[in-house]
C-alpha cells in the first residue's frame, strides 16, 4: 500500500511538472511572437551594426518604402523604415458608413487600423518585410446590435 502511494504521489508530481514546463514554454514563445509579423522581418535588418554598441532605435533616415493597404473600409497608409513600421494615415470610405476606430502610428515593428461601419469592423495588422508594408493580418468582425 505505500509502495503505491508513493508511485500515485510521483505520477502527480511529474503530471504537475509537466504541466508547468508546458504553460511555461507557450507563454514564453507566444510573448516573443505577440504584436510583431510573420517571420522573414528580420531579413531586412542591417547586419553591419555592431551588436555590442548600442541598442537599435528606429531611425527616420534610412530608405523610406509607402504603400497603402486598401479594402471597402477604406484606407491604411504605412512606410517602412528597415523593419521599422510608421502609421502615417488612414483614409474611411465615409461613402460607405465607414470611420476609423483607431490606428498607431508608430515607429514600431508592425502598426495596426481598426475600421468600423457600425456593423462590422475590420483590423489590420502591417509589418515591414524585407522594407515593404506587408499586411500580416486582416481581422473582420461582425459587431452585436446595440438595444
Amino acid at each position: 500500500m505505500r509502495r503505491r502511494m508513493l508511485l500515485v504521489g510521483l505520477w502527480a508530481g511529474t503530471t504537475v511538472l509537466a504541466v508547468l514546463v508546458g504553460v511555461f514554454a507557450v507563454s514564453t514563445v507566444g510573448a516573443t511572437i505577440r504584436d510583431r509579423g510573420p517571420v522573414g522581418d528580420e531579413v531586412a535588418r542591417d547586419t553591419s551594426i555592431d551588436p555590442s554598441g548600442p541598442a537599435s532605435v528606429p531611425s527616420p533616415e534610412g530608405p523610406t518604402v509607402g504603400d497603402a493597404i486598401s479594402g471597402e473600409w477604406g484606407s491604411f497608409d504605412v512606410e517602412c523604415r528597415d523593419t521599422w513600421a510608421y502609421g502615417v494615415g488612414v483614409r474611411p470610405d465615409k461613402a460607405a458608413g465607414w470611420r476609423v476606430v483607431s490606428w498607431e502610428k508608430g515607429p514600431d515593428d508592425d502598426v495596426d487600423a481598426v475600421f468600423s461601419d457600425g456593423r462590422n469592423s475590420v483590423d489590420l495588422e502591417v509589418f515591414c518585410n524585407r522594407g515593404r508594408p506587408t499586411l500580416a493580418e486582416l481581422e473582420r468582425n461582425t459587431l452585436g446590435e446595440d438595444d
